[in-house]
């Protein structure tokens, strides 16, 4: 692929003077009047747009490329991909779906050699050309199939990772990992026999069961969230680890809220008690309802479930580093339009619904309210039926 339009001076200050434009404005403003390749430029910028928040330091750079939308999409953020290579380190690793590079450049940072892998030409050359960039003479590239890649090379590998791409033909999300590309289901045996750690990149929407189903000598699934919102799930396994129990670690990163980390054998082991609302409602941060620890969650912290299905806890007092969202009760009422005006005089609360008869959207619609303000409401459902709590929110 011919770079040369990038490189051009008059290419990249135009990229960067209109970072915050609107690309299709831009496209019709200035169609003829340009040297360079017009569409080319407006989709660097409409790309660094897109990925300005969770590639902030790669998008502020003017050097680098960015490819279209799908391969930004799967991307992983700085955030997280900072996260993965923690604790990684040996003299190789090799990354058999290396797509935009963001997971690879991060993970490669502990090794004395990192091998880049990467099918679709046009990302592979996107890569290779920031790579290069950011880390001269320390990676090797790979043009096409990583698992072709790893059955032909002598290589042993301290570290193999791989993200397979969840979407299919016809662009229809895949959750099974052995429905992705590549299928590490299926080259196990080649994965295990080639490397001293395994780490495979799955959806925040995978399940948890079935993916230890399909790989049951997976040793630990980490799930990783930012600010709540679950973002992705990590399988690892460890040569010489295989008898130790399967781990399930939530880590939400850019917040304050402690590891939670639980033997899968805890849960099966763990017994709920149930109870009406108390002084406090508290709902467990997304990646340990994503982990399925239901009951434990409620005995490890002394609380009550309110029902089975409602995913709420309650208590009269918690402890302060609960990775959880507190509330505070003010009181249960009745959810009749006519009584908000009163409530809430500048019609806005921000409404929770957990098990509840009606969704988020249908309540507040129900109601006559808005979002936003200090106040919430929580709808759900106890073991004496369907209840709503004015409540505010303490962390």
């Amino acid at each position: 692929m011919d770079f040369s339009e990038y490189h051009s001076a008059e290419f990249r200050q135009f990229v960067q003077d209109h970072l915050n434009e609107d690309p299709a404005l831009l496209l019709f403003k200035y169609q003829g009047k340009v040297s360079f390749d017009l569409k080319m430029a407006v989709q660097q910028i409409g790309a660094r747009q897109r990925a300005a928040k969770k590639l902030s330091a790669w998008s502020a750079d003017p050097q680098l490329l960015f490819p279209a939308t799908i391969s930004l999409e799967q991307s992983s953020s700085e955030e997280t991909a900072k996260f993965k290579s923690k604790g990684m380190h040996g003299k190789q690793m090799i990354d058999l779906t290396g797509g935009f590079g963001v997971d690879f450049f991060y993970l490669s940072q502990g090794f004395e050699l990192g091998i880049y892998c990467e099918k679709q030409a046009e990302l592979f050359e996107v890569a290779r050309h920031n790579l290069e960039l950011l880390g001269p003479g320390k990676f090797q590239f790979v043009e096409g199939d990583g698992l072709e890649y790893l059955k032909t090379t002598p290589l042993h590998f301290d570290l193999i990772y791989a993200d397979p791409a969840r979407r299919g033909i016809s662009n229809q999300k895949l959750y099974k990992l052995q429905d992705c590309e590549p299928d590490v289901v299926g080259a196990w045996a080649l994965l295990r026999s080639k490397a001293e750690r395994i780490r495979i990149k799955a959806s925040p929407m995978t399940d948890i069961s079935q993916a230890l189903s399909e790989l049951p000598d997976i040793q630990k699934i980490t799930i990783v969230s930012v600010k709540n919102e679950v973002k992705e799930l990590l399988l690892s396994w460890e040569k010489g680890k295989e008898k130790t129990s399967k781990r399930i670690e939530v880590v939400d990163l850019g917040s304050n809220f402690p590891r939670f980390e639980f033997g899968a054998e805890e849960e099966e082991k763990a017994n709920s008690q149930f109870g009406e609302a108390e002084k406090y409602l508290i709902e467990p941060l997304s990646g340990i309802l994503k982990a399925g620890a239901f009951q434990l969650f409620g005995e490890r912290f002394g609380l009550k479930k309110l029902e089975k299905n409602s995913h709420l806890y309650t208590g009269s007092q918690f402890t302060p580093e609960i990775p959880a969202r507190i509330f505070e009760v003010l009181q249960e009422i009745s959810p009749k339009k006519q009584e908000m005006k009163a409530l809430f005089p500048s019609g806005k609360a921000n409404v929770i619904c957990r098990n509840y008869v009606l969704g988020a959207e249908d309540l507040k619609k129900k109601l006559g309210l808005k979002d936003g303000g200090e106040d919430y409401l929580i709808g759900t459902k106890s073991d004496s039926g369907y209840k709503v709590f004015w409540c505010r929110r303490l962390k």
